[in-house]
C-alpha cells in the first residue's frame, strides 16, 4: 500500500479501534490525512457542489496526548500557569482506566504499613476526586465521565479534542514541531502545532514515531540490581483487564453463557486466585504478552470478553457460589484498561531500589508508594501460578524524579503515567492513576516553564529545578523531603503569629514548608473550636494582594470514588468533614480591620483570595465553618504581592 494510501485508507478505522499499525516516517513534507479531492458532495439545502473541509490546524504553546486523569493534570497545570493547551484524547470521554468505559479504582498511596493509612495525593488530582464527591453522591462512573469533562472545559486555556488520535509528527531534526491527528467523529485532520509535547497517553504513538527511545518487557535482575526481577530480561508487559459490574434482581436470575465465553477451568486455577468482590468485578482476568502488546489488542480483547463470561459462567453456574443466585451482569467492559506496554528512555531510569531504599532526589517532583505488586506473566492464560506473585509493602513513600519525565532525545517532550523512563519493576507500583497524576502535573508545570523561559526540558532539570519545584509546591503539590522556600511568600517575612486558640500544632507552623504532616512529625495548627482565627504581623507595612490558604482534608483517608462506596478508618465516600466551608481574610489598614476576601462554599484544599493590592501590618484569617469537624486545621498560609 502507498503511503498516501495508508493514510487515506487505513487510519478511519485503525484510529477507531485506538490503534494504527504502522507510522511511515515523519517529515515536513507529510502527505494530507484529510485530502477530499473525490468527495463529491451535493448539498441539497444550498444547491452547490463542493469539497468538504476536513482540515484544521492549531497552533498552543503546549500539546498534551492523552485525557486520561495524568493527561488530564498535565493539560490544567499548564494551562492554569499561562500556557494555551491542546488536550489530544482517542476516546469520547476523558478519564482513561478511571473512566466508565473501564471503570478503574483511582489507587494511589492508599495503605502504608504498618496501619494501612494513605498518603494521599495533593494538588491537581485532589481537585478533581473532591469535585466528583460534591458533584456525583451518587458515585455513577458515567457522571464521573462528566465531571472530568466539566474540570477541563471550565480551564479557558485549554481546547479539549475528544475522539482524537495523533498518528504522525512532524519533525525538525530530534524536535517535534507538530502532531497530525485525526478525529474520527468529524473525518477531520487536525495538525497541532506547540513548542512542548507531553505524551500521556500511556502506549505512547506519538512518541514512539517521533523516534524517543524507549524499552518493553522485563529487566534482568542484574541490569539494576533488583531484588524482584526476573533473573534473565524477557519481553512480558503486565496485562490489561475487563472488568464487570451484577446487580441484585431479587429473586434468582439465570445466566447464558455467549458462544464466545472460554471456559474457566477452576481445577487448574492456583488457590490465591480468590473470587471476593466478585459482584465488582475481578482484576485477574487480565492477559499479558511477551511481544508486542499493542498490536495484540484486538486479539487480547477478544479473548478478555471470552474469559470475562467465562468467569461469570463459573460463578453463577457451578454451584459453588448460591450468592451469586440473583445477580445479573449490569455492565460489562469492552475496553480493557491497560497496565504496561511502552516505557520510554529519559535521563533517568527509576528503578526498584529507587523505591524500596527510599533515595532522595534533588529533582523529586512527585511521590509513590502503592506496593511493588508484580502480576503473573501470562495473566488467566497461566492459571497454574498466583495472579500477584508478591506485594511489597512501603511503610512510607518514595520520590519520583524530574529526569524521568522528558526524554533523553527528543528534545520537547515529556512523559507522564505508565510510559515514564523506569523499569518494569518500579512500574509495578508507580502505575496506578494518582501516581500518574502527580507526574502529570510535573511535566505540565514543567513544559510551561519551559515556554516561559524559551528553554527544552532538560534545561530546567539542570537550570531551573529549585523554580519547578518551588511552583508544584505552591500549586499544593507535595514533594516529600523538599520544604518550600519561596523568597517571595510575604508570609515567612511575619515578625509574629498567633492564633486566637490552639487545640494541636502551633500557629508558626503554618510557615514551615511543609504543607502535611509528615513522618511523624506535626505541621499543623488545629484551633479549639469555631469560629477561630489566625493572625500574622509585620513590623513594617507591607502590600499584599493575594493570600493562600491549605487547608484540611485528611490525607491519610482515601477519598477515591469505589464500587463498594467503602467507609473505613482509610477509606471515606463524601466530602471530607475536615474541609473548611466558610473563611474570610482581613487586612488591618490604618488601624482598622478591613474584610478582603471570602468564601462561604470553598471546595478545595488549596483556598486562593486575590483581591486589589492593600498595604497592611496585620492580615487576619477568620474560621468559621468546616463540613463536619468542630476543630479545623490549618497546614499553609501565604500572602504576596502579585
Amino acid at each position: 500500500m502507498k503511503r498516501r494510501d495508508f493514510f487515506r485508507k487505513g487510519v478511519v478505522g485503525a484510529v477507531g479501534a485506538s490503534m494504527v499499525p504502522s507510522i511511515a516516517k515523519a517529515d515536513t513534507k507529510a502527505d494530507d490525512l484529510g485530502t477530499r479531492d473525490k468527495d463529491k458532495w451535493t448539498n441539497l439545502g444550498t444547491g452547490k457542489v463542493g469539497i468538504p473541509n476536513r482540515k484544521r490546524s492549531i497552533k498552543c504553546d503546549v500539546a498534551v496526548m492523552g485525557g486520561g486523569l495524568a493527561g488530564i493534570c498535565a493539560a490544567v497545570s499548564a494551562a492554569r500557569n499561562g500556557s494555551k493547551v491542546t488536550l489530544v484524547q482517542d476516546r469520547p470521554v476523558l478519564g482513561g482506566n478511571a473512566s466508565s468505559e473501564m471503570r478503574v479504582h483511582v489507587n494511589g498511596v492508599n495503605h502504608l504499613k504498618p496501619d494501612n493509612k494513605a498518603e494521599r495525593e495533593t494538588g491537581i488530582i485532589e481537585e478533581i476526586l473532591l469535585h466528583n464527591r460534591f458533584l456525583n453522591k451518587q458515585e455513577s462512573f458515567p457522571m464521573f465521565d462528566h465531571v472530568m469533562y466539566d474540570f477541563v472545559t471550565r480551564e479557558p486555556n485549554i481546547e479539549l479534542l475528544l475522539n482524537t488520535q495523533a498518528v504522525e509528527p512532524i519533525m525538525s531534526g530530534n524536535t517535534i514541531k507538530a502532531a497530525r491527528c485525526w478525529q474520527l467523529t468529524t473525518e477531520t485532520e487536525i495538525t497541532v502545532n506547540a513548542q512542548m509535547f507531553i505524551d500521556c497517553s500511556g502506549d505512547g504513538l506519538l512518541a514512539a514515531a517521533a523516534g524517543a527511545e524507549y524499552r518493553t518487557g522485563r529487566e534482568g535482575r542484574n541490569e539494576f540490581n533488583e531484588k524482584y526481577a526476573p533473573e534473565k530480561p524477557d519481553g512480558w508487559q503486565m496485562g490489561a483487564t475487563l472488568l464487570l459490574s451484577a446487580k441484585d434482581m431479587g429473586k434468582p436470575t439465570p445466566y447464558e453463557a455467549p458462544h464466545f465465553a472460554i471456559k474457566y477451568k477452576a481445577e487448574e486455577s492456583h488457590p490465591k486466585r480468590k473470587f471476593a468482590g466478585f459482584k465488582d468485578g475481578i482484576w485477574w482476568i487480565e492477559i499479558g504478552s511477551d511481544n508486542d502488546i499493542i498490536a495484540d489488542q484486538e486479539i487480547n480483547r477478544h479473548k478478555l470478553m471470552g474469559y470475562l463470561h467465562g468467569v461469570w459462567d463459573y460463578i453463577k453456574n457451578s454451584g459453588n457460589f448460591p450468592e451469586a443466585d440473583n445477580l445479573a451482569l449490569d455492565w460489562l467492559g469492552s475496553l480493557p484498561s491497560k497496565r504496561e506496554s511502552r516505557r520510554f528512555i529519559g535521563d533517568y531510569i527509576l528503578s526498584e531500589k529507587d523505591l524500596t531504599e527510599h533515595r532522595h532526589f534533588s529533582d523529586a517532583v512527585a511521590f509513590g508508594g502503592w506496593s511493588l505488586d508484580e502480576h503473573c506473566w501470562a495473566g488467566i492464560e497461566n492459571l497454574q501460578d498466583p495472579p500477584s506473585y508478591f506485594h511489597y509493602h512501603f511503610k512510607k513513600v518514595y520520590e519520583i524524579p524530574y529526569r524521568s519525565l522528558y526524554s533523553k532525545n527528543i528534545t520537547n517532550l515529556l512523559f507522564a503515567g505508565r510510559n515514564i523512563s523506569q523499569t518494569h519493576i518500579a512500574l509495578s507500583s508507580s502505575r496506578v492513576m494518582s501516581t500518574c497524576s502527580l507526574m502529570g502535573q510535573a511535566a505540565g508545570t514543567a513544559a510551561n516553564l519551559c515556554v516561559q523561559k524559551g528553554v527544552n526540558p532538560r534545561d530546567i532539570s539542570q537550570k531551573y529545578i529549585n523554580e519547578l519545584q518551588e511552583n508544584l509546591m505552591r500549586d499544593d503539590a507535595f514533594i516529600p523531603n523538599r520544604p518550600s522556600k519561596d523568597s517571595k511568600d510575604l508570609a515567612k517575612k511575619a515578625s509574629q503569629i498567633f492564633a486566637s486558640s490552639t487545640k494541636s500544632g502551633d500557629a508558626n507552623l503554618v510557615i514551615d514548608g511543609m504543607s502535611r504532616d509528615f513522618n511523624g512529625k506535626v505541621h499543623h495548627w488545629q484551633s479549639s473550636g469555631l469560629p477561630a482565627h489566625l493572625q500574622m504581623e509585620w513590623k513594617k507595612p507591607v502590600k499584599i494582594s493575594k493570600v493562600e490558604v491549605k487547608c484540611d482534608t485528611n490525607l491519610q483517608r482515601n477519598i477515591m470514588m469505589r464500587k463498594d462506596s467503602k467507609v473505613s478508618h482509610n477509606f471515606w465516600n463524601d466530602v471530607p468533614r475536615e474541609l473548611l466551608k466558610t473563611i474570610s481574610v482581613e487586612a488591618r489598614v490604618k488601624g482598622k480591620w478591613v474584610k478582603v476576601g471570602a468564601t462561604d462554599n470553598n471546595r478545595t484544599r488549596l483556598i486562593k483570595f486575590s483581591f486589589d493590592s492593600v498595604e497592611t501590618t496585620a492580615i487576619r484569617l477568620v474560621l468559621q465553618e468546616t463540613y463536619g469537624v468542630p476543630d479545623p486545621k490549618l497546614y499553609e498560609v501565604r500572602a504576596y504581592e502579585s
